[in-house]
This record gives C-alpha cells, sequence and structure tokens, in this order.
C-alpha cells in the first residue's frame, strides 16, 4: 500500500487497514502509512471524529481495532441501490472544494461490504465513477448496470434511446466503455445497424436490454481522437474560427476543452486561434461578450458577424444608444 499524501487520503488508508485486520499496532500502521506514530494517533482520532468504531487495545500486543460488532453494516443493499449510492456520493464529493473524508469513508464501507460477485458486476461502473465524479446528470442504475454487465461478458444489447432533439429509435449495439465527462456518462459501442462507432449519452438511453449471444472473434475498434476532443471537433453545422487576444486560461473560462479547440497564432504571441463546431450560434454573442476588453475577431462564419451586428444594435436601442434613440418601450 502506497504512502498517504494527505490527511484525508491518510484517514481511508488508515480505516482500510483497520477493516483488514482484527488488530494493528501503533508501528505497524505508521510503516505502512509512511508516518510517524503520533500522525498515526491524529488520524485515528479524525476517524473518531467521523464515528467510526475504532478501539485502544492496551498491552504488549496492543494497538487499534474497529468495535466488535460493528464491522459489517447491517444494511442490504441491491447492486443497483449500491450504484445509486456511489453515484449520490460521487456526485456530493464533486461539489466540494477539497475531498470529504466522511463520503470517501462511506463508499470503502460499502464496496467491502458487498459480495465479491456483485462488485466483479459493479467494476465497469465503479472504474468509470472513480476517474471522473458525475455533477450533473446522475444516470440510472439499472441501465448502467446493465451496460456493465454486458460489457464484462461481451453481449450485445438494445437500447431505447432519445436523441438531442428527442427523437426515439432503438439500437443494438455492441458496448465497450463507459466514460465520463463533464458531469455526464457516455457509453462508447458499436452500432450495429449504422456499421460504426458510436457514443451515446446514457441519461438518454430510456431503457437498456440484454440481448442472448455472445459478440466473437476480437474486439476491433477504429481509431478514434479522446472523448473532450470529439466533442470540440463534432461534425455541426456551424464551423466557427475566431481569433482572440488572451491567455488560455481566460479562453477556457469562457470556451471549454469540450466546446473548443485552442491555438497559438505563431506570429500574434498575445493572440490564440479558437475553433468551435456548433449546432447553433445564438449562444456565442452572449459568451463573447463575456470575454470583456479582450480583443475578438471573428473570421467566420458571415452569419455570426451578423448575429453579433444586430445584438450590439438591439442592446444599444435597449439601453438608449449613443446616436439618442430612445430605450424600447
Amino acid at each position: 500500500m502506497g504512502h498517504a499524501s494527505s490527511p484525508t487520503a491518510r484517514a481511508l488508508q488508515l480505516f482500510e487497514l483497520l477493516q483488514s485486520s482484527e488488530i494493528r499496532s501503533v508501528p505497524e500502521l505508521a510503516e505502512r502509512l509512511g508516518v510517524d506514530e503520533r500522525t498515526v494517533r491524529r488520524s485515528v482520532q479524525r476517524l473518531v471524529d467521523m464515528d467510526v468504531p475504532i478501539e485502544s487495545v492496551r498491552g504488549r500486543y496492543g494497538g487499534y481495532r474497529l468495535a466488535v460488532g460493528r464491522r459489517v453494516s447491517p444494511i442490504m443493499l441491491t447492486d443497483e441501490e449500491a450504484v445509486a449510492v456511489f453515484l449520490g456520493l460521487s456526485e456530493a464529493q464533486s461539489s466540494l472544494d477539497s475531498p470529504d473524508v466522511a463520503a470517501q469513508i462511506a463508499l470503502a464501507k460499502i464496496r467491502r461490504s458487498l459480495p465479491a460477485a456483485s462488485v466483479d458486476r459493479l467494476e465497469a461502473v465503479l472504474q468509470a465513477a472513480a476517474r471522473r465524479p458525475t455533477r450533473h446528470d446522475v444516470p440510472d442504475a439499472g441501465v448502467l448496470l446493465t451496460v456493465s454487465d454486458a460489457i464484462r461478458a461481451r453481449r450485445p444489447v438494445e437500447l431505447r434511446y432519445r436523441d438531442a432533439e428527442d427523437t426515439p429509435s432503438r439500437r443494438t449495439v455492441h458496448p465497450f466503455d463507459l466514460l465520463v465527462h463533464a458531469g455526464r456518462w457516455y457509453l462508447d459501442a458499436f452500432d450495429v445497424e449504422r456499421a460504426e462507432e458510436r457514443t451515446f449519452r446514457v441519461d438518454r438511453i430510456r431503457s437498456a436490454r440484454t440481448l442472448p449471444g455472445v459478440v466473437s472473434g476480437p474486439i476491433v475498434r477504429a481509431e478514434r481522437p479522446p472523448l473532450v476532443d470529439r466533442f470540440a471537433g463534432a461534425d455541426y453545422r456551424w464551423h466557427v474560427r475566431l481569433r482572440i487576444q488572451a491567455s488560455v486560461p481566460q479562453i477556457r473560462a469562457h470556451f471549454p476543452e469540450s466546446v473548443a479547440v485552442v491555438e497559438p497564432i505563431e506570429d500574434a504571441p498575445t493572440w490564440h486561434r479558437v475553433s468551435i463546431r456548433a449546432k447553433r450560434l445564438d449562444w456565442l454573442p452572449a459568451v463573447i461578450a463575456g470575454l470583456g476588453d479582450h480583443a475578438v475577431i471573428v473570421d467566420e462564419p458571415e452569419d455570426l458577424r451578423a448575429l453579433l451586428h444586430a445584438t450590439a444594435t438591439r442592446m444599444l436601442r435597449i439601453a438608449g444608444g449613443a446616436d439618442g434613440t430612445p430605450p424600447l418601450p
């Protein structure tokens, strides 16, 4: 077990060590955690303050242990309920500026209390949750479990799906992976009818049903860019090109990686080229205005220039423009 690098991580490691043995001596805990004995005692007190039942055992073979009869929670969770709890706690974690030791301990307790078969079944879901906690859309636990099972067993799945325009469809897919990006869950899968690899938003999957049979042969996946690059380079109607005089962090505050590709301009070191693929243009004037004093040049499309001009004219009319035009009634 690696050395803990923060009080939260250290407390979580300490809890795991106490869970896995009847009793742990202070010197042993200090060695396993890579800290001194005083720090071990502080970590123990941190857990006690979080209502973790720890007993101090005196004598030659003394140390710390979890209180007798308190090692396993009497609450029995179904797999679907376990996923729901994991997602809820992960969502709560993502809303905090720093990790919450109580939530992390709760996650560890739940995982350790599950039967091995359930942990195996949940593995794809838990791995995706660990890579990136959710923030916005918590998908249906049953859908996640069905997809997770299919990924592990290489089974085809029938999806009832609604796209961004709320158009319903049925898809037969060979699922590859569960991904989490920018607070949303996605399923990478091969769409049998369309004969291509697609990415599906899991919260738009209305139901998932495992089909008979096994996906035979080696899984051959197309060379695809990372998920974030796929969003920024999606084949939408409008291809917007801007030049912005600002630093990358200043630009990213308004145009995140999932929205835009940002590149330096060699002969203009204070400027960056920003490329956006968009379904609509109506959201861009407000975002561009939010850049404040940073200079912006619209290279294309012409429709965006016209939209910016119309928006600026309307704002002037609302405010009572420089030409003395009265505000709108």
